[in-house]
């Protein structure tokens, strides 16, 4: 069974996970954190916001809610790129459950910023994952690459 799980800032990656979801007919769930961003928390601009304190001290931000992942063999997992990186929400999902064995397959979506090296950033958090390489993608993809993307990624 196919999971997606996302976290979205400000949308672009939350459209993208529900078109995944209904190309691989699988179950999706939201990262909320526990205290929501607003506005001033995702001014990169401001040295001092919240999104860039956690990044700076690789904190790991509180989580609403929980998810049974046992059930599940793929997790398409969803997120914003933010300073080359995923969010470190993404590390207090990832290090909240046992992944021993499941394919993670992360795609992520930004305005300007590059994969680089998010994959070693979150290596050490997916406990006995397989993670894959993941794929930046632009908010306006076709459906029709869409569907392949997804297709070729469940085929490996």
């Amino acid at each position: 069974m196919t999971l997606v799980v996302y976290f979205s800032a400000t949308g672009n990656t939350a459209n993208l996970a529900k078109k995944i979801s209904k190309i691989t007919n699988g179950e999706i769930y939201e990262i909320k954190p526990k205290v929501p961003y607003i506005d001033k928390d995702l001014d990169w601009w401001d040295d001092k916001c919240r999104a860039n304190t956690e990044m700076r001290e690789n904190l790991r931000p509180e989580i609403l809610g929980e998810i049974d992942i046992s059930k599940f063999d793929t997790i398409f997992l969803g997120f914003p790129i933010w300073w080359y990186k995923a969010p470190v929400i993404i590390n207090s999902f990832l290090e909240k459950y046992d992944f021993n064995g499941k394919i993670i397959i992360p795609f992520v979506t930004s305005g300007s910023s590059s994969y680089g090296d998010t994959n070693l950033a979150l290596l050490n958090s997916c406990k006995g994952g397989i993670l894959k390489n993941g794929v930046r993608f632009d908010v306006n993809i076709s459906q029709n690459e869409l569907e392949k993307w997804v297709k070729n990624s469940l085929n490996k």
